[in-house]
């Protein structure tokens, strides 16, 4: 593997160490160690098959990993392997597929994400009496109007999420997650199914969302030319194992990345992964 040196002292907030995952006789991570400083932003790129979906399940506590280590702030949380222990650890994540409520609308959701986080009581009460989703308190105005405007959502707040064009759908997802006052966010294809307008508005939003709530984004995307231009540190797998990680013009550069992934041009970054194979990993 090629480790090209980044100049983030930055502790880690999230680590893996040694990630091994197999599913039968399927080796979809080997040996996978990545970190995530506060406030950073850190990209996951690879061909289809690579094993960043399932990368991320492991980060976000989806699977336990066959082998290996998940650390937050430096102690061990791999056993706990739950979504719900790592969320409350300040962990959140969104999905490639944007999974809304069809009969709420924007505001709403993210006021949910707030409340759950904070008064998990309050929202069950809530949602059993039927009254009060719209009976917000001011910090939660605050909280909530805020984010509204970060994500550049507050014209749209009151619309239904049915029917939502797909931008701003991914744009919901991104609100909700930082409702819970996360201290890493894990994107899943942010961009997949965005045109390239739609696109180059979200990373603006993204950039502008880690500088407002100081918080760390990790990246899985096919959009090579997003993660290069938004990422502090690029890591690169293929096949399951890690065989690049560093700044993103040098990853760029990287003789072995271009072989796997960019393509012979190592200023253009255009990607030709491969056919999707069958199996979990991606």
């Amino acid at each position: 593997m090629t480790d090209i040196p980044t100049t983030n002292p930055t502790p880690p907030i999230l680590s893996t160490v040694g990630i091994g995952m197999r599913f039968g006789g399927l080796t979809a991570l080997d040996d996978v160690s990545l970190d995530v400083p506060a406030a950073s932003i850190v990209g996951l790129v690879g061909p289809n098959g690579a094993g960043k979906s399932t990368l991320f399940n492991v980060m976000s506590g989806y699977l336990r990993p066959t082998s290996g280590t998940v650390l937050i702030d430096g102690v061990e949380q791999t056993r706990r392997s739950t979504p719900q222990h790592r969320a409350h650890m300040g962990i959140a994540r969104t999905f490639q597929h944007p999974e809304l409520f069809s009969d709420l609308t924007i505001r709403e959701h993210v006021t949910i994400a707030r409340r759950m986080r904070l008064t998990p009581r309050r929202l069950w009460s809530d949602v059993l009496t039927g009254a009060g989703l719209r009976r917000n308190t001011q910090p939660d105005d605050e909280v909530t109007e805020q984010l509204l405007v970060d994500l550049s959502l507050s014209e749209d707040a009151d619309r239904i999420a049915t029917g939502l064009p797909l931008g701003v759908a991914r744009r919901v997802e991104v609100a909700r997650a930082l409702a819970t006052d996360p201290r890493v966010v894990l994107l899943d294809e942010p961009s997949s199914g965005l045109d390239e307008g739609e696109t180059a508005e979200l990373s603006e939003v993204l950039v502008s969302a880690r500088e407002r709530h100081s918080v760390a984004l990790v990246l899985v995307e096919h959009d090579v030319d997003l993660v290069l231009g938004m990422s502090d540190t690029v890591y690169v797998l293929d096949f399951g194992k890690l065989i690049a990680r560093g700044a993103p013009e040098m990853v760029r550069s990287d003789p072995a990345v271009r072989a796997a992934y960019l393509g012979d041009d190592p200023v253009a970054g255009t990607a030709h992964p491969a056919p999707e194979p069958a199996g979990t990993s991606r």
